[in-house]
């Protein structure tokens, strides 16, 4: 099982321990300061992606001699530098693909990555995708039947409509819906996992599944 994971340029204080994500098959890209971060903690990326104006001149130096692949960008684009590292996964076909740093720190940013399956083709790949802090972790999900299982830190669940949303049903949530409409989107927050799994189904749109805890 190949796994993709993307280290993002968010505060630190927001990132999980990657090393808990880390093994020898999983291919690591840093974006823009992302990839010195991973240096840091000693994990070399596969690939460095970016602009790289948040990083010095020996700071990018040093990526070029370490990583087998730096991708330098132009400062100026349609794409940002995350929007891009994305693309370059979903090129590599992995299994899964998990995003790192990409909450905290300024608001559009967290923003452009909440909805950042809507880009693009991105959306063909949106159930590979998840993204991770030390709070919360957030998978996407097109129309469907799905259950999803409880992380054991985690306390509470929402279902977060990024388009518009029809009959969306919640079975065996705390707080559940019976086929409602949502014709914008909106997030359905402080929901919690009765047991051990929770269930879910919705014909049009697609869904963000945040789990998180205090």
């Amino acid at each position: 099982m190949k796994n993709v994971h993307i280290l993002v340029g968010g505060p630190d204080s927001e990132v999980p321990d990657l090393m808990d994500y880390h093994d020898e098959q999983t291919i690591w890209i840093g974006v823009d300061r992302g990839a010195v971060r991973l240096m840091e903690l000693g994990i070399t990326p596969d690939y460095a992606v970016g602009d790289f104006d948040s990083i010095s001149k020996a700071e990018l130096a040093y990526l070029k001699k370490a990583v087998k692949e730096v991708l330098l960008l132009k400062a100026e684009k349609d794409e940002t530098d995350t929007e891009l590292a994305l693309d370059l996964a979903i090129q590599l076909n992995p299994t899964k693909i998990r995003i790192f740093g990409a909450t905290g720190g300024r608001l559009d940013h967290l923003l452009a990555n909440l909805w950042i399956v809507l880009r693009f083709n991105f959306l063909t790949a949106a159930e590979k995708i998840s993204l991770y802090d030390r709070q919360n972790s957030l998978h996407y999900f097109l129309p469907g039947h799905h259950e999803i299982q409880k992380e054991a830190d985690k306390k509470y669940l929402a279902f977060v409509g990024l388009t518009a949303v029809k009959k969306l049903s919640l079975y065996d949530e705390k707080y559940q819906l019976d086929q409602v409409d949502f014709p914008y989107p909106i997030s359905l927050a402080s929901n919690e996992f009765i047991g051990e799994t929770a269930s879910f189904s919705f014909d049009e749109g697609i869904i963000a599944v945040i789990q998180s805890k205090d």
